[in-house]
């Protein structure tokens, strides 16, 4: 599979790329810096990527290293960037939809504060105390959803370096709802009662790099099971979800 990378200088972008490379696939990676890449990659891994150096706010540029793509993963800039990152990635999105040489499958990062609480109809960032600059995410997750692109939006929480785990411990993907087991009586709760408690339990929710840039390469067939889907992320030892522990 042919896919492109854009941030791929990024802490995800550079595993996704590498992973990539170790699967079999054809990766590209859009940057500003090329030399910055070939450092973070390695002389003989650099050389196994085709980069393409340009500006991802430049319609043109973004156009044409999308043509013959198979899927592209936006791991590009940061909801603190505000207006700058809501821009480029729609400007990403919207060349997505106009490159007819494109096929249209489409990761976006986003983060945990995107998912669904269960028991309520709230998600993380709409909670007081989350910070303002996340709205950002809500921005980019409803540009997707104005789109007949084949995506998915990637919710993790803290990415980290590590993943070391016992053997018992696995990885458990959900779509659209926080993928930390929550009691029922969460329902019953204020939202800021509902935002404390999930701020205790945020580190439930820590996930590492590689573990996020495998699951977007493992799931990048056109309509898949996380086909339009927001995904969340967390380990786990048994599947509790949606009930047991919790509040």
């Amino acid at each position: 599979m042919k896919i492109i990378v854009f941030g791929a200088t990024g802490n995800t972008g550079k595993r996704v790329l590498l992973q990539g490379m170790q699967m079999g696939h054809e990766m590209t990676a859009f940057v500003r810096n090329p030399g910055k890449l070939s450092d973070q990659l390695g002389e003989h891994s650099a050389r196994h990527v085709k980069v393409i150096a340009g500006n991802m706010m430049d319609p043109v540029s973004v156009s044409e290293a999308l043509a013959h793509q198979d899927a592209a993963i936006l791991a590009a800039g940061h909801a603190g960037q505000g207006e700058e990152f809501v821009q480029i990635v729609d400007n990403i999105i919207t060349q997505c939809e106009q490159q007819p040489a494109f096929s249209g499958r489409v990761w976006l990062m986003g983060g945990a504060g995107l998912l669904d609480i269960p028991y309520t109809d709230l998600i993380g960032n709409h909670l007081p105390g989350f910070p303002p600059e996340f709205i950002n995410h809500n921005r980019n997750f409803e540009r997707l959803r104005q789109t007949r692109l084949d995506w998915s939006v990637m919710c993790p929480g803290t990415m980290m370096d590590s993943n070391e785990h016992p053997d018992s411990v696995h990885l458990q993907p959900t779509t659209e709802i926080l993928p930390i087991p929550i009691a029922e009586t969460i329902k019953g709760y204020s939202e800021a009662a509902i935002a404390g408690h999930l701020f205790s339990r945020l580190h439930e929710l820590n996930v590492a790099y590689n573990d996020v840039a495998k699951c977007m390469l493992d799931h990048l067939d056109p309509g898949g099971e996380f086909s339009r889907k927001r995904v969340g992320l967390a380990y786990q030892s048994k599947v509790t979800l949606n009930g047991g522990e919790g509040v």
